[in-house]
Order: structure tokens, then sequence, then C-alpha cells
């Protein structure tokens, strides 16, 4: 479920990670499912610990599937950021900053224009490189134990983390 919205229910957390009431930016409220990862039971010889099911957890959030999710509605604009905006009993709601890069009003913004540069943020949500990406990557952390982080984990023979 997408929805693109005139302006963001939470004006305060939107400016936070980089809104602009401009042209050329983009807010969809999205909807994902709450939870851990669903696994199936494994019917086959195996130790009794190895046949899991709860408490297992995805290697990415679910606000970054929702990043992911909306990026693939629209391709033709870049996911900036994202933030919640609310929960229920079965699923979360984030609102998605998007940017068109191929907009004047974009390519001429003093903070937003990098996003029009080159091809190099090209699927951003879908490498890790909006905020929620970042964080589960493990790079919010700076100085003594993040040796191992940059530039990534397969870099450090995924050592870090």
């Amino acid at each position: 479920m997408y929805q693109r919205i005139e302006k963001p229910t939470r004006i305060d957390a939107a400016r936070r990670v980089g809104y602009k009431a401009k042209q050329g930016v983009v807010v969809v409220r999205t909807r994902v499912r709450r939870g851990g990862l669903r696994k199936s039971k494994v019917h086959m010889k195996r130790k009794p610990s190895k046949a899991g099911i709860k408490k297992i957890t995805m290697g990415k959030s679910i606000q970054r599937m929702a990043e992911e999710r909306v990026s693939r509605r629209y391709p033709n604009l870049e996911v900036l950021n994202s933030y919640w905006v609310g929960e229920d009993g079965k699923n979360k709601f984030y609102e998605v900053i998007m940017l068109d890069p191929s907009h004047p009003v974009i390519k001429s913004d003093k903070q937003l224009g990098w996003v029009s540069s080159g091809n190099s943020h090209r699927g951003r949500a879908f490498r890790g490189k909006t905020s929620a990406g970042k964080r589960g990557r493990g790079l919010m952390n700076k100085g003594k134990g993040a040796e191992k982080l940059r530039p990534s984990l397969k870099a450090n023979k995924n050592r870090g983390k």
C-alpha cells in the first residue's frame, strides 16, 4: 500500500531528515508488516537447537523494506530518507521522502542537488545509503570498535558488526 501525500504528517520529523516544501520533493506513506523474520519449520534430521522459528530477525530493518518497496513503486524518484509515523497490531507505517533527480528545482538546490549528479546515487535505498540503511550496516558508530565496518563489511571479510 503506497499513498502519495500532499504534506508530511510529522513535519518536525520530516524536516529533521531533509524534507523541503518545494517542487521535486515527494512524500509517500507506506505500510509494512510487523514482527520478526517469518521462518518455516525444517522437517529434516537436525539438532533441536537449529530448528528455531521464533525470535529470528532479519538482517534488514522493516524501515529499510519500506524504503525499498516505495523505491520500486516510483522508479524515476530517489529515496532521500524516511521516518516512522505509527503502527497498529499488524503493521508499521512510514513516510518516505523522495526526490526527483531530473527536476530543475532539485538540480539547482544547494542542499539537495547532489542527488542529480551522475549515476552514483541511483538505487540508494537498495544499497543501504539512506539513514536506515546505514544504521543496518552498522555505520552509525565511529571511533574505537568501528575499524572493520568501513568502507563495507564485505571489504573486511564480514568481521565487523
